[in-house]
């Protein structure tokens, strides 16, 4: 059924292959960028993967700027003014942010930082609040689950208060997302399955949720069908190139699709969890998923019902309640499958 009115964008070009982050220095001078802040972590150096990013530009006239790798799990508003200050002082003009959800979204808030020209973040929270042009990003997601290199939101911890704070914004997509399976590799198995748990969240409850529409839909529905074919896969076997592709295509397809038409109760949660708790975010939402299902089979049973087909369950006749309860049991047994 078509809504009687909806909304979709996207303008992130999407490069996605087993050596996409090469085209990295083409894409900036498409842009117009000559001197790149790298923004990611000492666990991404650590893995070796910013030396990938540094052979892209061996033979560029593309230069890095400076690399910042000191992103925390969770972004926090000290390190963003902080970052912003320093992009101003290294005369950088973009932002390549290699690492997972935290380094893309301090890129994010930096960004914001600058080219609203003020000092502190917390001065701009909201929703759509973002006049200024932002500086051109290049997002290189190191873990398949955020989708930040595809959403227009940025989720910033707010340290005086003890919250997380969410930016939305259309200026907030990356210009370019660069899915390589090479830079995600090297996460470990309990984080592969955590993050991949938190893209099936995405995908789940942008096709259950009130603002659902039929573009973001196909894609919401396409991240589930590659969870369910790859996650388990590419947490048993790190190095399996296809599933670690796939994984990262999940994850881009549901940032996508919640961009749009946005997540629900189970990511509230989660992010509450996170900001008092310090509960990482995508074990948060592998825990609250079947719970917030079963919670909203009241309001949406057709919705929940739809899932169990993409989850892989059998497509037979039953009370769509019934069919609904198939969809929790079967993100159940996804669970129990990736902690084996």
């Amino acid at each position: 059924m078509i809504p009687h009115y909806y909304q979709h964008f996207c303008p992130v070009k999407i490069l996605s292959g087993h050596n996409a982050v090469s085209n990295i220095p083409f894409e900036l001078d498409i842009l117009g960028c000559k001197r790149a802040m790298i923004v990611t972590d000492k666990g991404v150096v650590g893995a070796g993967l910013i030396n990938i990013v540094r052979e892209a530009f061996s033979d560029s006239d593309r230069e890095i700027g400076y690399i910042f790798d000191e992103t925390p799990p969770d972004s926090s508003n000290r390190l963003v003014n902080k970052l912003a200050k320093l992009f101003e002082k290294q005369k950088c003009d973009c932002f390549v942010a290699v690492g997972g959800g935290s380094a893309l979204d301090t890129a994010k808030g930096a960004n914001i930082v600058i080219s609203e020209g003020t000092d502190d973040i917390l001065k701009l929270q909201g929703n759509e609040i973002i006049k200024a042009d932002l500086f051109p990003m290049i997002a290189v997601p190191t873990t398949a689950g955020t989708g930040s290199e595809a959403t227009k939101v940025a989720v910033i911890y707010n340290e005086e208060k003890n919250t997380k704070m969410a930016f939305v914004s259309d200026r907030l997509y990356p210009r370019v997302a660069v899915l390589d399976s090479r830079m995600t590799m090297t996460v470990p198995p309990r984080l592969t399955a955590a993050t991949g748990m938190d893209a099936l969240t995405h995908a789940v409850e942008a096709y259950t949720c009130l603002q659902k529409n039929p573009i973001d839909d196909i894609f919401a529905r396409a991240a589930i069908e590659l969870v369910r074919k790859y996650l388990v896969r590419a947490t048993e076997n790190g190095r399996d190139e296809e599933a670690r592709l796939g994984m990262a295509n999940a994850s881009l397809f549901a940032g996508i699709a919640f961009s749009n038409s946005m997540v629900g109760m189970v990511h509230a949660l989660a992010h509450a969890c996170g900001g008092v708790c310090h509960v990482p975010h995508g074990l948060a939402n592998a825990i609250l998923l079947p719970h917030g299902l079963e919670y909203n089979i009241a309001s949406v049973p057709q919705y929940i019902a739809e899932l169990s087909g993409m989850l892989g369950g059998s497509i037979e006749y039953m009370e769509v309640r019934d069919q609904a309860m198939v969809t929790v049991s079967l993100v159940k047994n996804l669970l129990s499958r990736l902690n084996r």
